[in-house]
């Protein structure tokens, strides 16, 4: 199971639409089977970062296996495509 916040979820409308299908493939791939390009940030306890292509997408994991995304202004340093 995973919960995307109100503010990723106006940010992912706000790209491409096959962007945003990539990115929410791999979400799902992530919760799923918990694979996918993810780094441990440090300093941030549970929070991982999934690559998507020139996308970053801030995740938290939660101890009951739930996945929270976070909105991109959270991300130091990510790329967005919304200008």
């Amino acid at each position: 199971m995973f919960i995307i916040s109100d503010e990723a979820k106006t940010d992912i409308r706000a790209i491409p639409q096959h962007i945003a299908m990539n990115i929410l493939t791999a979400i799902h791939r992530l919760a799923e089977s918990n694979s996918g390009d993810v780094k441990t940030l440090k300093g941030n306890a549970g929070e991982k970062r999934l690559r998507v292509g020139d996308h970053r997408v801030l995740t938290v994991i939660r101890k009951r296996k739930n996945l929270s995304i976070c909105p991109r202004s959270r991300m130091p340093g990510f790329k967005s495509s919304l200008g």
